[in-house]
C-alpha cells in the first residue's frame, strides 16, 4: 500500500499587515507535526495568496489576519479560489477576530477560525482532520 502525500497548507499574511510571529509558529507546528508548509511572507494579496495554493496543490490555506480586514481579505480569497476552480482548498484562519465575526465569516466559507490563546495543539489535530478529505481526492 503507497503511503498518501501529507497534507499541504499554505500559510500566509494578506495585507498590510505586519506581525508575523503567530504565524510563523502556527507554521512550524504544522510542520513539526508533518504537514508540508508553504509560508508565503508578509503583505501578500489574495490573488498572490490564491495563486500559492494553486501552484503548490495546497490542501488548506491559513489566513493570518490582525489588522481587522477579515471580512474582506477572506472574502477575496475565497472568490478568486472559486473563478480558479480550486474551491476545494479549505480557507482557515486566526488572529484578531471579533466572535461576531466568526458566524459570518463561517457563512462565506471559513472553515475555522481560531482566535488568540489557541494552543498550536488545538490547530495541528483540527488540521489534521483534513487529511481524511485530501485522501478522498
Amino acid at each position: 500500500m503507497v503511503d498518501a502525500r501529507p497534507l499541504r497548507v499554505v500559510v500566509a499574511k494578506p495585507g498590510l499587515d505586519g506581525h508575523d510571529r503567530g504565524a510563523k509558529v502556527v507554521a512550524r507546528a504544522l510542520r513539526d507535526a508533518g504537514v508540508e508548509v508553504v509560508y508565503t511572507g508578509l503583505h501578500q494579496t489574495p490573488e498572490q495568496i490564491v495563486e500559492a495554493a494553486i501552484q503548490e496543490d495546497a490542501d488548506a490555506v491559513g489566513l493570518s489576519i490582525l489588522s481587522g480586514a477579515h471580512m474582506t481579505l477572506f472574502k477575496r480569497v475565497l472568490e478568486l479560489l472559486a473563478e480558479r476552480d480550486a474551491g476545494d482548498i479549505v480557507v482557515f484562519g486566526g488572529g484578531i477576530i471579533p466572535d461576531a465575526d466568526i458566524p459570518l465569516l463561517a457563512e462565506l466559507g471559513v472553515a475555522r477560525v481560531f482566535t488568540p490563546g489557541a494552543s498550536t495543539q488545538d490547530i495541528v489535530a483540527w488540521v489534521d482532520t483534513l487529511r481524511d478529505r485530501a485522501q478522498a481526492s
